[in-house]
């Protein structure tokens, strides 16, 4: 990282909880082709009371989503699962970017319409994910790595000219397991290798390393292990080059694992993970997209609308799959009958995180199915 980009945002505002300065792509000292498209992107989708759908999960995990609900796993199911996704009317009033998985980025609706060109008229962003997925790491304590590298330079190509213009790629961390040292920095360092690969190809990478929640730790512990992996994350990708300016974080909230009996009130989640974001996240990030990492659909708005009422230097708002989908999948499950019901509940979650993004989100009038939680241990998908 050179030192015009790393200086190339000191002295910008605090934004506040309802409004975000847009810096201007003219801001960046140019290094590559697509800076100014990266800067542009980042910022569009980390606008103001916006968030991500991430609709990416593998054939495999969708079709588990799918069968829960009495769906049978097959190319048209998903097809049509996800048209209802992309074609909710009113998204984009909320939902800024929709990450894909690479079947859903060639798919297209009944009418003809390509997906891409579906999100784009409504103005979401188009993503899509690119790794591989999680293998086991020889020499770890049980742990596992992300896989991909390999041809991701031309995967990007592909994929930005199929009009996707950023990515994901999802690396986890284990708290029980330590991490150990050759997990946590084959994490980091494939995420910035990530990184810079898709910078180079027009794609805005979101960066995404995940504290799994399994286990029994508590907060204190998962914080531990959330300030290694983010210092050692931003280390590689300033060692790789990666304009921090253009890429997007998606973190897990700090929280104590899924099984330790001592939860953390909102309050408590936002004052944890905004000191870690402090001390490791710098400024010129445009957006801090979180997961939900299985919290239920009520917990992870909460928590986001925590985080949102007090000042910070960043614009902290969702990417969430389970905690925006969970209850459209149980409503529609294959009846296209349900179709506009589903959507509507699409668009009420989507509404309740926007709202939340804004540090404005009221619980008043959610259903209990909205507090059920959706942890699945060991998820790889």
């Amino acid at each position: 990282m050179t030192a015009s980009l790393n200086k190339a945002f000191v002295g910008t505002p605090v934004r506040n909880v309802s409004a975000k300065a847009a810096p201007s792509a003219k801001m960046v000292t140019k290094c590559g082709p697509y800076d100014e498209e990266l800067v542009a992107t980042a910022n569009k989708i980390a606008s103001a009371g916006h968030g991500i759908l991430a609709m990416d999960e593998s054939n495999g995990t969708c079709g588990k989503r799918l069968e829960s609900v009495g769906v049978e796993n097959v190319e048209a199911n998903r097809r049509a699962y996800r048209e209802l996704l992309v074609t909710t009317p009113g998204l984009g009033e909320y939902i800024s970017g929709a990450i894909l998985f690479e079947e859903t980025l060639y798919q297209s609706c009944l009418d003809g319409t390509s997906f891409v060109d579906a999100l784009n008229a409504s103005g979401v962003v188009p993503g899509i994910k690119v790794d591989k997925g999680l293998v086991p790491m020889t020499n770890s304590n049980d742990e596992s790595w992300c896989q991909g590298l390999d041809g991701l330079a031309d995967r990007c190509a592909a994929y930005y000219k199929q009009g996707a213009r950023f990515c994901k790629w999802r690396s986890v961390v284990s708290v029980p397991a330590g991490p150990s040292e050759i997990a946590l920095n084959d994490c980091a360092y494939g995420l910035a290798r990530y990184a810079a690969i898709a910078q180079e190809n027009g794609l805005v990478p979101i960066v995404e390393p995940e504290v799994l929640l399994d286990g029994t730790h508590n907060i204190d512990e998962t914080y531990a292990v959330a300030e290694k992996i983010w210092a050692a994350t931003f280390k590689h990708m300033a060692d790789q080059g990666v304009m921090f300016e253009g890429i997007l974080l998606k973190p897990s909230m700090v929280t104590p694992a899924a099984d330790c009996p001592d939860r953390a009130a909102p309050d408590v989640v936002a004052e944890y993970t905004l000191k870690m974001l402090k001390r490791r996240v710098p400024p010129a990030v445009p957006g801090i997209m979180f997961l939900s990492g299985g919290q239920s659909e009520l917990e992870s708005t909460l928590n986001l609308n925590a985080m949102n009422q007090t000042p910070n230097p960043w614009h902290v708002s969702f990417s969430y799959a389970r905690a925006l989908q969970n209850s459209v999948l149980k409503c529609w499950a294959g009846d296209e009958g349900k179709k506009d019901e589903a959507q509507g509940i699409l668009l009420k979650r989507a509404k309740a995180n926007s709202d939340a993004q804004l540090g404005k989100y009221s619980a008043e009038g959610e259903d209990a199915s909205a507090d059920v939680r959706t942890y699945e241990k060991g998820y790889k998908y």
